[in-house]
């Protein structure tokens, strides 16, 4: 017989706490995503230039700024309500944190998508711009956490 072959007996207290750590850290992680949201879509949407200047430096007394800003503007009012959407699960729904990480990350990979067809030209990349490099990956990692995590593994 092969060692390999041999079954390891699995506990189900560390089963069980596996699980719940991995949909633990999968649903702070969708908190996460929903304070971001909600602090990126009120600045985008009650600050005077939109942070389209003040925070991503982008050229706002040109010909067409105050149609940029107003774009910003309302990009914040989407935000804002996928923010409160995450917020309704977090607070209300929480079967629903696998779908909602789904939507997280496919807006990331979107997020990148665009962003090297149409890249922003200012000065230092706004924030947004490296914040999907970071929150791509750990969007996957949680969607993955609450995907296998939150099954019972079986060592048959």
């Amino acid at each position: 017989m092969n060692l390999l072959d041999q079954k390891t007996p699995v506990s189900p207290v560390s089963e069980w706490v596996w699980r719940r750590r991995a949909s633990g850290i999968a649903f702070g992680f969708l908190v996460l995503c929903a304070v971001e949201g909600l602090v990126r879509s009120c600045i985008h949407m009650f600050a005077p230039d939109s942070g389209a200047h003040s925070i991503a430096g982008m050229a706002i007394d040109v010909e067409g700024g105050k149609n940029l800003i107003a774009i910003v503007g309302q990009w914040g009012a989407t935000q804002f309500l996928l923010a409160l959407i995450y917020c309704a699960v977090i607070l209300r729904h929480r079967k629903f944190v696998t779908l909602m990480l789904v939507i997280v990350v496919l807006d990331q990979l979107l997020r990148f998508m665009e962003g090297q067809l149409k890249p922003i030209v200012v000065s230092a990349p706004p924030p947004g711009a490296w914040a999907t490099w970071i929150m791509g990956p750990m969007s996957v990692a949680a969607l993955a956490l609450a995907i296998w995590g939150g099954r019972a593994t079986k060592n048959e």
